[in-house]
């Protein structure tokens, strides 16, 4: 267990160094426009800027995950199974149960988010409950779980603002350089090509340090979720065999996106060329093969 306490210890570090790097990031675009346009007004606008994106980031990210993933809240009574999987294997991990959704999508996958252990939810797509049998079911519930234990969910989570941020930001600051930018400033007239390549630059850097804070989140987090999972549940081929089912579905989730596919348990692109294409490009999900093979060695 000290392993597992270790691993909270540093994915709560991490949150807290990539909210550091992201305030760095923003105010340090922010100083480069205000020396440029002279206007100290834009540097503070940025810190403004940062500061409250990692609060709106640390207190609402969850939501917004929600959101996007066009997720409703699982009726108790119509999805009566799936709310007693959830409790039993909450109570059995010490956690209080977290609120459960519903994506209606034909294609199996599920999440976990939220701040804490307080405030996590879970996520199922109606095709993984279609698609899986019972022990396959607690196999991914249980991986699920297993993040919200770990302290995982708050850093995946996170990523989703903190990201767009970052894009919208950069997407602002061409706009402005090539609309005459704020007005002002004793460099412009003598540098807005520079200033203009600087924003075109930030556009095409935007996606790559998306990627790049993505990839932070190391891949052992899903190895040790499924590791937790299968000592959750006492059962890893349950597990085992979700996995199998999730690796070989082709077709991809109607609502992925780049943005919050680290959050799902595998490749919400499906197993089709584009969709492995996708997956070695951000690639913050270990092969599936891998997995099972991690799987395969667990003892309980």
């Amino acid at each position: 267990m000290a392993s597992l306490y270790t691993q909270q210890s540093r994915n709560v570090f991490r949150t807290w160094l990539m909210m550091g790097i992201f305030l760095v990031f923003v105010v340090a675009i922010g100083w480069f426009a205000s020396y440029y346009y002279d206007s100290a007004a834009i540097l503070y606008v940025a810190i403004a800027i940062a500061l409250g994106m990692n609060i709106w980031a640390y207190w609402f990210s969850d939501k917004i995950a929600i959101a996007q993933a066009h997720a409703q809240l699982a009726d108790e009574t119509q999805y009566k199974e799936l709310h007693r999987v959830v409790e039993n294997l909450a109570i059995t991990a010490g956690l209080p149960k977290p609120r459960v959704y519903i994506i209606n999508d034909p294609a199996p996958n599920a999440f976990s988010t939220g701040r804490d252990k307080n405030h996590a939810a879970i996520a199922v797509t109606t095709g993984l409950l279609d698609m899986m049998d019972d022990n396959e079911l607690q196999g991914v519930i249980a991986h699920e779980l297993s993040h919200v234990g770990n302290r995982d969910i708050l850093v995946m989570t996170a990523v989703i603002v903190l990201v767009g941020v970052i894009s919208v930001l950069a997407n602002i600051f061409l706009r402005v350089s090539m609309f005459g930018g704020f007005g002002g400033g004793n460099n412009r007239n003598n540098s807005n090509v520079i200033i203009l390549i600087f924003g075109v630059i930030a556009i095409i850097l935007a996606p790559i340090a998306a990627t790049l804070i993505e990839l932070a989140i190391s891949r052992r987090r899903e190895y040790l979720a499924d590791a937790s999972g299968a000592l959750l549940t006492r059962y890893p081929e349950g597990l085992e065999s979700a996995l199998r089912k999730l690796g070989s579905y082709q077709a991809p989730m109607k609502t992925a996106s780049t943005t919050t596919a680290h959050m799902y348990i595998t490749n919400p692109y499906g197993a089709h060329p584009a969709g492995k294409w996708v997956q070695n490009l951000f690639s913050t999900h270990p092969p599936i093969e891998k997995r099972i093979e991690a799987l395969e060695g667990i003892k309980v």
